[in-house]
C-alpha cells in the first residue's frame, strides 16, 4: 500500500455512519457499543477528521453515567443494555491518547480529563484483591469472573491513562499500582480468568491480545505467537476468530497484524495484511465482518464500521502514514 488515500472510502464509510449526536454504530442506525465507537474515532483521526472524531468524543461525554461508566449497547443514542463492561469504560483512554498522538492538542486532553478521571474510577472499582478486573457490572454489582482479552484491553488502557496523566502533570501512582497488580495475574495467576465458564482459549483474541497489550517481553511474545500460529492462522485468508471454526474475521486479523508489527514480526504482518485485504465487497470495497472459508461465503452479511476501523489502524501501523502510526508499538 503506497498511500493512505487508497483507504479514503473506508473513512468516508465510518463518517457516513455517524449519527447527529456523534455516535458511530456498527452500521448506520444499528447498535453502537462504546469500545467499537472509540475504535472508529481513532480511525477517523488517522484521516485527520478531527471534527468528526471530536463529535465522537462528545458523544462519550454526553452518555457517560454518573459512576463513570457507559452501558454496553446503545441504539438511537439510548442504552439498550443493563451491563457496563469494564474494558469498554476504560478504552476511552486509548482513544484519547491516540487523538493526542495524531494532533498534539494538549487542550483536547485537558478538556477530556474530567471524563477520563470518572472512567478510571469506575474501571478501578472492578479490580479485585487478586489483581484482575471483573468483566462487567449489572444492577450495581460486579459479575464474578474475568476475561483474559478484556483484562488485556484494560492493561493497555491503564498504560494510556498513565501517559495522559503524566502529560497533564497529574499523579499516576494509583494507575501504576493497578498495572503492576494486573501484570502479576497474567504472569503468575491466570486461573483468575474464566473461573465460572468454559475457557475462552479457543478465541484468537485470548492468544494475541495480551501480546498487543505489552504484557510480555519481546522474546516471550514471539514464543507465544509461534505456539498457536498453526491453530489460528488459515494461510490463504487470515486469522480465525475461533480455533475450531472455519471463520476468518477481518477485525481480529487486523488486530493480529498490529500485534505482529509491535513485536517486529513484520513479514508475518505484511503477509496477513495482503491476505485479509481480499475480504471486501468488490461493489464498494467495504469489508465484510468475516468469511467462512469451507463454504466460500461471507458471513454474517454485515459491514461493521469497527471492522473498517481496525483495518485502517493496521494499515497505519504497518505503513506509518501518520504521526500515530507507531501508537501501539510505543504503548
Amino acid at each position: 500500500m503506497k498511500s493512505l488515500s487508497e483507504l479514503n472510502h473506508l473513512s468516508e464509510y465510518i463518517a457516513e455512519s455517524q449519527n447527529e449526536g456523534g455516535g458511530i454504530p456498527s452500521e448506520k442506525e444499528k447498535i453502537l457499543d462504546p469500545w467499537d465507537h472509540i475504535e472508529c474515532c481513532m480511525a477517523l483521526d488517522v484521516f485527520g477528521e478531527k471534527e468528526k472524531s471530536s463529535l465522537g468524543f462528545q458523544w462519550l461525554i454526553d452518555h457517560q453515567e454518573d459512576d463513570g461508566s457507559w452501558y454496553s449497547e446503545y441504539q438511537a443514542n439510548k442504552n439498550i443494555s443493563s451491563r457496563k463492561e469494564s474494558n469498554f469504560s476504560s478504552y476511552i483512554a486509548i482513544g484519547a491518547l491516540h487523538n493526542y498522538e495524531s494532533y498534539r492538542d494538549l487542550k483536547f486532553l485537558e478538556n477530556l480529563l474530567p471524563t477520563l478521571e470518572k472512567s478510571l474510577e469506575f474501571t478501578l472499582s472492578a479490580q479485585t484483591d487478586f489483581g484482575e478486573f471483573s468483566w462487567a457490572m449489572e444492577n450495581g454489582k460486579w459479575l464474578d469472573d474475568a476475561l483474559k482479552t478484556g483484562n488485556s484491553s484494560i492493561y493497555m488502557s491503564l498504560k494510556a491513562y498513565k501517559k495522559i496523566f503524566d502529560l497533564l502533570g497529574k499523579n499516576s501512582n494509583q494507575v501504576e499500582s493497578s498495572l503492576i497488580a494486573l501484570k502479576k495475574v497474567f504472569l503468575n495467576n491466570t486461573s483468575r480468568f474464566d473461573r465460572n465458564w468454559d475457557t475462552k482459549e479457543r478465541y484468537s483474541m485470548d492468544w494475541y491480545y495480551p501480546i498487543l497489550a505489552g504484557i510480555y517481553d519481546k522474546s516471550e511474545a514471539i514464543k507465544k505467537i509461534n505456539s498457536k500460529w498453526d491453530i489460528f492462522i488459515e494461510e490463504e485468508f487470515g486469522c480465525r476468530c475461533v480455533s475450531d471454526r472455519p471463520w476468518i474475521t477481518v477485525a481480529e486479523t487486523s488486530e493480529l497484524i498490529i500485534t505482529l508489527n509491535k513485536i517486529d514480526e513484520i513479514k508475518k504482518a505484511r503477509d496477513l495484511f495482503k491476505k485479509v485485504s481480499q475480504l471486501k465487497d468488490p461493489k464498494d470495497n467495504i469489508f465484510w465482518m468475516g468469511y467462512v472459508f469451507d463454504d466460500r461465503k461471507y458471513w454474517p452479511i454485515e459491514k461493521p464500521t469497527w471492522t473498517a476501523a481496525a483495518y485502517i489502524l493496521a494499515a497505519n501501523a504497518l505503513n506509518g502514514f501518520t504521526s500515530a502510526g507507531d501508537f501501539f508499538k510505543k504503548l
